[in-house]
């Protein structure tokens, strides 16, 4: 729901939705009939739980690749100040492939996004090339990853 701020009215889940959502997580592809009775459901209802928090929203079941494991071994948060539409900018550099990740932001920045590249260059070119030769784009300062600690996708099922 990136970038959807029209509704954000909380969905109400209860505590065989949350525990559905911690199952997915584990493994997206779990078969109704095994996930029903982990969840005291029979295989149907399990399967309709599952449509309903897709259909408003509450998840996704995607596939989650691993850029390292991909030749992708940079990965970087780039902080963005800009003079100007700051939608616009954003709009613009969703559109780059490289970057994963726009926020619109508070603070010492404007937007904040993720980039993830083949390599060092490839990174100079889009922080050089595209984003600061953007119109309205006045700096930008890149946090580039050494590693990551912790991923975490169990937002509200705690």
């Amino acid at each position: 729901m990136a970038g959807d701020e029209s509704d954000t009215t909380p969905i109400v889940i209860d505590d065989i939705d949350k525990a559905i959502i911690r199952l997915l997580q584990v493994d997206g592809r779990m078969a109704y009939a095994q996930l029903g009775p982990a969840v005291g459901l029979s295989s149907a209802a399990a399967r309709q739980r599952v449509q309903r928090l897709i259909e408003n929203g509450v998840i996704e079941i995607v596939a989650v690749s691993q850029p390292l494991k991909l030749g992708f071994n940079i990965e970087a948060m780039i902080g963005i100040r800009v003079d100007g539409d700051l939608r616009a900018i954003a709009a613009a550099l969703a559109e780059i492939e490289e970057i994963v990740y726009v926020v619109v932001a508070s603070g010492h920045f404007d937007l904040i996004i993720e980039v993830v590249c083949r390599d060092a260059r490839q990174l100079l070119a889009i922080v050089n090339d595209r984003i600061r030769a953007m119109p309205g784009v006045t700096s930008t300062e890149t946090f580039t990853y050494l590693y990551i600690e912790k991923v975490k996708y169990s937002w509200g099922t705690g």
